[in-house]
This record gives C-alpha cells, sequence and structure tokens, in this order.
C-alpha cells in the first residue's frame, strides 16, 4: 500500500450519501446476452423489466427494509426510462393505502407490461425523475425514452418537471455517446446533487452511466478501493458511497455541530484563574 494513502476526514455536513442501484432485468439484457445485435431493434424501444427483474426488485426491497434503508433515504432520484422507474417504485415505493388517505400511485396496474398491482406513494421519499442519470445516449432503441406525458399517466406520483422536453430530444439514433462525454455528464450528475438539501439519496440508473462516472474516482485512494468502487454494476445491485464536497461547492450549514462556549465572550473560569496567578506573583 502507497504510503501517502492515509485516512481522511472530511465535515459530515459537506458529505452525501448516495445509495446507487442499477434497473433489474429487462427484456433488452436477455436479448443482448444472447445476440449483442438485438439490442438494435426496436422491438426493445424503452424496455421493461422480464419477470426475473421484478423477482429482482422484490428482493432489493426486502433487503432495503430489513437492513433499515428504506427508512433513512431523503430523496429517489431516477433516470425516465420504463425499466429504472419500475425498479425504482418497486424498491423504494410505499407500502399500501390507509382508509381515508387519498394520494397518487408511483405506479398505475400493469404498467409496462409489469403484470403487477399498483404501487402506493404513502409514506415513501419523493421521486424526481431527472436526465443526466440516463443511460449512454445514443444508438439502441431500448434506450430512447417514451414521451414524458405519457410516463406521467404510468408513474402519477413521479415529478417529471425537470425535464423540459416532452419528446425525448437527447437520443440520436446513429451517435452513440463517447466515453468521456458520458464521464463528463456523470460529474454534472454528482454537482446537480450538492444543489438538493436531502442528505441521503438513491439513484436508480443504468449500469453504463454507472460505470463511466464512478471511473472517474477513486484515483486517490488503495488500488483495491479503486477496484471496488469502479466494478461493474449487475442488474438490479445497490452499492452506498459517500459523495464528498472538497471545493466547498455546497452551501448547507452543519446541523450537528455545536459550538459550546455559549453565550460568545471570556472563558470565565480560565481568565479567573490566571487573575488569581498574577496576584499571587
Amino acid at each position: 500500500m502507497d504510503a501517502t494513502i492515509t485516512p481522511g476526514l472530511y465535515p459530515l455536513h459537506r458529505c452525501k450519501t448516495l445509495h446507487l442501484v442499477r434497473h433489474a432485468q429487462g427484456v433488452h439484457n436477455v436479448a443482448g446476452e444472447k445476440d449483442p445485435a438485438a439490442c438494435s431493434s426496436e422491438e426493445y424501444f424503452d424496455a421493461h423489466l422480464t419477470p426475473l427483474g421484478w423477482q429482482q426488485v422484490d428482493n432489493l426491497r426486502k433487503h432495503v427494509h430489513e437492513t433499515g434503508l428504506s427508512k433513512k433515504v431523503d430523496l429517489v432520484i431516477v433516470s425516465p426510462l420504463l425499466r429504472t422507474m419500475q425498479t425504482a417504485v418497486g424498491v423504494f415505493g410505499g407500502e399500501g393505502y390507509k382508509n381515508g388517505i387519498d394520494v397518487p400511485p408511483l405506479m398505475v396496474a400493469n404498467a409496462g407490461e409489469s403484470g403487477r398491482p399498483e404501487i402506493s406513494s404513502l409514506n415513501c421519499p419523493p421521486f424526481v425523475a431527472f436526465e443526466l442519470c440516463r443511460e449512454i445516449l445514443g444508438g439502441h432503441p431500448c434506450d430512447r425514452r417514451k414521451g414524458i406525458s405519457e410516463y406521467q399517466t404510468l408513474f402519477p406520483a413521479i415529478d417529471f418537471s425537470l425535464i423540459e422536453s416532452d419528446n425525448d430530444v437527447l437520443w440520436v439514433a446513429d451517435t452513440l455517446e463517447r466515453d468521456e462525454d458520458a464521464v463528463a455528464r456523470g460529474k454534472q450528475f454528482l454537482n446537480w446533487l450538492w444543489t438538493r438539501k436531502e442528505k441521503e439519496i438513491a439513484v436508480v440508473s443504468h449500469g453504463g452511466f454507472l460505470h463511466h462516472t464512478l471511473s472517474a474516482f477513486g484515483h486517490d485512494c488503495h488500488p483495491s478501493m479503486k477496484t471496488e468502487l469502479c466494478k461493474d454494476f449487475l442488474n438490479c445491485e445497490l452499492s452506498s458511497v459517500v459523495l464528498v464536497d472538497r471545493s466547498m461547492m455546497g452551501s448547507d450549514p452543519a446541523t450537528t455541530n455545536y459550538p459550546g462556549k455559549i453565550p460568545s465572550g471570556l472563558d470565565l473560569p480560565s481568565a479567573e484563574k490566571l487573575a488569581d496567578e498574577g496576584n499571587a506573583n
């Protein structure tokens, strides 16, 4: 181990905890494993989850509840594609309805050929769709989204207000986003997270985006940690990381620090002691 690599300390209010999740298995994943060229087919436009994918969602949901993570997450950021939104609401969505409480569902019944009942938004964190955490742009129809107005009918309680265009203006059929551009987009996304007040955030995104984003980090730590940080995500895998503001981007005040000596002024006991010592001399 490099002797120059040492533990680091950072003020807590300049850190956010991110729970990064890749979507569960989609129909395009199955087809692509059999034939990589299948991902270029319009048949898999905005691919939905498979039955196995929904089992993966159920397993991850059980995990986040058993570990208490479901009660810690303040916000869920989700890529506005069908498979990521299905995964997000399935894992972090509400438990059900109570008499007399009328809230919009996170997902309507059978959205995206799910065969699933309606998913409640009761007692769950807010969900916000955001374009910056989408999969590598261009090339594959499975990574092209539907119109936002269509998604709003399927996922009524997801907030789509940060997406400017109803139509997908980012995806280009014959141009695949360059690696360096995906990395830059990932850094822009993380910088945007600092504008949010929430401290513990779940991000439900895609394998390619997460890989390129995380590849830009870990150069200042042990090689084994770099490997752990930048490994490829499996379907429905969750990895928790701490995002550190080392350049004073954030402005949130510390909420747990305590300043001591209140009210401000002289430390009277110490001052009296010094005066007594002076008189004795």
